[in-house]
């Protein structure tokens, strides 16, 4: 999901060579990436018109009536379909009359959904804007009325009953329709049957969306205090000490002259991160730890309970066991015995990490005890210290144009890719660009992604990649292909300076193109089971994967060169540094985010938890004896178990794990070597949500998943 932002400039729209170029030496390389470009970057400008993309049935640049058209035309259509199915008399039920016309329904009506959808998120028109949140509305409206169709549900689940499979995915896609405990990929525009009740009596089931209702109510708020909460702290500059200039001229002053520091993220994390003052950092990380206090306490204390209540009417025992059950996890013991095996595991290095830290802040500031308001502070003191690494000049290293041309090449070597830019394709901005992507051995077509990197007013501002239509095989043999979005909040040039990339950027690149590779290369035969309709503990896999090749030397060479000489990249001891910072009190991290999945598992896998106590009890536990801050509420402003990631914070580090078994087993000795890669396409990324994961993971490692890799990297580089 992830969730995953920018400053960039779009590519040049002049005629480019089409070839791609094997040179050896990267600075050649560099020259030749730029001058010449590669491939998808370097697509010959055609004089003919090309708006209609092959294969694609998403529409842009709908007007506002347009959208809400459609929009009821689809639910018309939907409407229609679903009374089909749903006139089939039991007896009479076969793959043909009830399973396949609900598939294909899905597969065609998904991209016209997204039509509608997609635009709120790109559109620079109000109009547009209102519109799409209208016809999304409208849609998800009835698509939650479908979900509770009972007659559907009988004559879905009678299909079921007869276990008459034309394949193993037509089973597991009848299961996650009915709603079977067995299935495992959930498609989240169509909800489950009976995760709706429709296997319950009639009061149970209007007991469960009075308690739904109240759950949706309950987290908006929670949400909405954080979003709304105004509270500040006033500081002289003395007590601000540490931060840069420009942060202090971007605070608001008050008569006096004091700076006001609100409890926003952006200012508590600098001043976390930044300020020499030891305790304007406590002050500032105590009133941060009582944001919204009691009133957020007590809302996460009673939605914890409704989920409990409505996990309960669905037959599970806590809402741990019914949130994780169709995850790869499986279960709340499963998720408990990995975040405690990799928390023990990584011990000795926090501890480490820890004393480093300890020994750092007394001399600086004397025997004053550590606190958790001194980690961000010291971490970033010992990184300076042990690493020559100024991000603000490495950025200077990371033109766009260069980082993307590099992203493409590698994507396409290791995949077995071809990507081609579509001149004058429709497109909503004259900033979006388009491409198909092709097989590189047999030249098939296997879909089209959209770029839309710039930044402007309006616009989606988080990156992230989104699907438009999913891959799937029709009832009669052909294939729909997919069609996905690359959002990103890059700059332009300015004045004719390039646009340059903060490293982190540079990261959020990779991991996105991962989920556009991801998208584009799923086989699955059914749209719920393709594009990025994976395991949720697994979805991020992929996308972390490739991360990887953002720290390393090859990769580092590749897409880096000094804005004003491109041909000279970063050199040879700043690649290994920042492969060593990648690392970096790396143990230390981690304990704290399995400090809150823990919080977050714990109090939904049992009843009436002291959710204040809990926190006292885990936080030097976990932390290596740090206390908590005193009289701070951390449930109070921990918006992942109010709305989101509720049972599932555990997740992240989940996908973290494998991503990292698999890099280090696979590509680690080999970072383009292409037949490992096209290993991974087939037999990860092709099969999509189709199979179990675990099952995806034995085929392509050749043995069961590990740990150990995981543990490695974050204890490989000790201070």
């Amino acid at each position: 999901m992830t969730e995953s932002q920018g400053n960039s400039e779009k590519m040049s729209k002049q005629k480019r060579e089409r070839s791609l170029l094997a040179v050896s030496g990267a600075a050649a390389l560099l020259v030749l990436a730029v001058n010449l470009g590669i491939n998808a970057f370097n697509s010959h400008r055609k004089n003919r018109k090309n708006k209609d993309l092959q294969g694609s049935k998403v529409r842009v640049n709908l007007s506002a009536s347009e959208i809400l058209k459609l929009a009821d035309r689809i639910i018309t259509k939907s409407k229609e379909v679903h009374d089909a199915v749903a006139s089939i008399p039991l007896d009479k039920v076969t793959y043909m009359n009830v399973i396949s016309p609900l598939a294909e329904l899905e597969a065609q009506q998904f991209p016209l959904v997204q039509s509608c959808v997609f635009p709120k998120m790109v559109t620079t028109s109000d109009d547009v804007h209102k519109a799409s949140a209208e016809a999304e509305r409208r849609i998800d409206t009835h698509l939650l009325a479908c979900s509770k169709r009972e007659d559907v549900y009988r004559v879905v689940k009678a299909f079921a009953a007869r276990g008459e499979w034309v394949n193993a995915e037509a089973k597991n896609y009848t299961q996650a329709l009915v709603g079977s405990k067995n299935a495992f990929a959930v498609f989240l525009w169509m909800r489950d049957f009976e995760r709706n009740g429709l296997n319950l009596t009639l009061t149970k089931r209007e007991e469960m969306q009075r308690v739904r209702i109240q759950i949706d109510k309950l987290s908006l708020q929670y949400i909405q205090n954080l979003t709304e909460d105004s509270t500040f702290l006033l500081f002289a500059e003395t007590e601000l000490a540490g931060l840069p200039p420009e942060f202090l001229k971007s605070l608001d002053k008050v008569t006096d002259g004091k700076f006001k520091v609100t409890l926003k993220s952006h200012h508590v994390g600098a001043v976390l991160e930044l300020c020499e003052v030891g305790t304007t950092r406590r002050m500032v990380a105590v009133a941060y730890g009582k944001r919204c206090g009691e009133v957020n306490l007590s809302i996460l204390e009673d939605l914890v309970q409704l989920r409990h209540k409505f996990a309960r009417l669905l037959g599970y025992s806590s809402y741990a066991d019914c949130a994780v059950d169709l995850r790869m996890a499986k279960t709340p013991s499963k998720v408990f015995e990995f975040l405690e095996d990799i928390s023990n595991s990584l011990t000795d290095s926090a501890n480490m990490e820890l004393s480093m830290l300890k020994d750092l802040k007394r001399k600086e500031e004397g025997d004053h005890p550590f606190g958790i308001e001194d980690l961000l502070y010291y971490v970033k003191k010992a990184e300076a210290q042990q690493f020559n690494v100024d991000f603000g000049a490495l950025k200077q290293y990371f033109p766009v144009n260069l980082v993307l041309s590099g992203v493409f090449k590698i994507v396409q070597d290791l995949f077995g890719l071809r990507f081609e830019e579509i001149a004058d394709a429709e497109v909503w901005h004259s900033d979006v660009c388009v491409y198909s992507v092709f097989d590189l051995s047999s030249g098939e077509l296997l879909g089209h992604f959209y770029l839309d990197m710039y930044i402007r007013e309006g616009k989606y501002n988080n990156t992230c990649v989104v699907a438009l239509q999913n891959g799937a095989l029709s009832s009669n043999g052909s294939r729909q292909i997919p069609v996905v979005l690359m959002i990103a909040q890059l700059q332009k040039d300015v004045s004719g300076h390039p646009a340059l990339l903060r490293f982190s950027e540079v990261v959020d690149l990779f991991h996105e193109f991962g989920h556009v590779v991801q998208h584009i290369c799923n086989r699955a035969s059914f749209a719920r089971f393709s594009g990025l309709g994976f395991d949720q503990d697994f979805v991020e896999v992929p996308a972390l994967v490739l991360e990887n090749w953002c720290y390393e030397s090859f990769t580092l060479k590749l897409i880096s060169g000094f804005h004003q000489d491109i041909t000279k990249p970063i050199k040879d001891e700043m690649c290994k540094a920042i492969k060593r910072w990648r690392c970096s009190f790396s143990a230390l991290k981690m304990r704290q985010e399995i400090l809150y999945s823990l919080f977050d598992q714990i109090i939904h896998s049992a009843e009436n938890v002291d959710i204040v106590e809990l926190f006292k009890h885990l936080h030097p536990r976990i932390l290596l004896g740090l206390p908590m801050l005193e009289d701070v509420n951390p449930a109070s402003r921990f918006p992942c178990s109010a709305i989101g990631h509720e049972a599932a914070c555990y997740s992240r580090i989940w996908s973290e794990v494998f991503a990292a078994d698999i890099f280090a087993s696979k590509f680690h000795d080999s970072y383009l070597n292409q037949y490992v890669g096209m290993q991974f396409r087939n037999k990860v990324l092709a099969p999509g949500g189709a199979k179990e994961p675990i099952e995806v993971l034995t085929s392509f490692l050749g043995r069961e998943p590990s740990t150990q890799a995981f543990i490695d990297s974050k204890s490989q580089y000790r201070l």
